[in-house]
């Protein structure tokens, strides 16, 4: 079976629910340097509107170049993550903002609904994907509220045909109106979701990743290569300082 269909099925057979990750584990960063002096932007420019898209299908932001790379394993529909996003995000953005820091999120897809939000998220510039995760996480029990609303008709959708799948899962969980609040216009959203292209490649990247990296919940945190043993803010700030980083 393909991965990408393993994904749906598997998150199908489960209640939508929000207890859906746990805190990674893993080996704990050995990265340690001296305090690195902050980089200065080209001008006109800010790191912290500088974003693209990695080779490995996350979405970085800050300097591409710059010598402390954070990159969280995260799901969209995962309260440990929202939690993180909320701790963090001042303090995030302020390294990211030296030029020092960059910060990537990839997937880890956990459900047709994580699946979903996922694709709205790439929806238009790559400056977009932070700022909406952040916004979701902000609202995670409003979107999984939504998402129970009518489970019947929610489990339709996740059975509907593979072309307007995500297109109904939007519309019967409400995240069309939550991200047309926000910006993203009905048309604009249901084409972004009609890609069904990317919705494999999301699919594959996660499995795959996760598999070759021993990602087994969300978030979890790699820290220039290596992976980092805590999961809370303060794990991850104590190893950003350790590497050098200064705010």
């Amino acid at each position: 079976m393909p991965n990408f269909r393993r994904v749906l099925l598997t998150a199908m057979a489960a209640p939508l629910a929000l207890a859906l990750a746990a805190c990674g584990s893993g080996e704990e960063a050995a990265v340690n340097g001296e305090p690195i002096d902050p980089i200065e932007a080209p001008a006109g420019q800010s790191w912290a509107e500088t974003a693209a898209v990695t080779p490995e299908g996350g979405y970085v932001v800050g300097n591409p170049d710059a010598p402390i790379k954070l990159v969280e394993y995260a799901s969209h529909t995962c309260p440990a993550c929202a939690v993180f996003s909320q701790e963090s995000s001042a303090g995030l953005d302020e390294y990211v903002a030296t030029g020092v820091v960059s910060y990537e999120i990839r997937n880890q897809i956990h459900n047709p609904l994580d699946l979903t939000l996922a694709m709205m998220m790439r929806c238009g510039e790559p400056t977009a994907f932070h700022p909406r995760a952040k916004d979701a996480w902000v609202n995670l029990n409003a979107i999984i509220d939504g998402a129970q609303q009518d489970q019947a008709a929610m489990a339709a959708a996740f059975q509907a045909p593979e072309a307007e799948r995500f297109q109904r899962i939007a519309e019967v969980s409400g995240l069309l109106d939550f991200f047309a609040a926000r910006g993203v216009s009905r048309d604009q959203a249901m084409q972004c979701l009609a890609d069904t292209e990317q919705a494999r490649q999301i699919a594959q990247n996660s499995t795959t990743q996760s598999d070759e990296l021993g990602v087994t919940g969300t978030p979890t945190f790699f820290l220039n290569g290596r992976r980092l043993d805590g999961a809370s803010w303060s794990d991850v700030e104590a190893a950003l300082q350790a590497a050098g980083a200064q705010r």
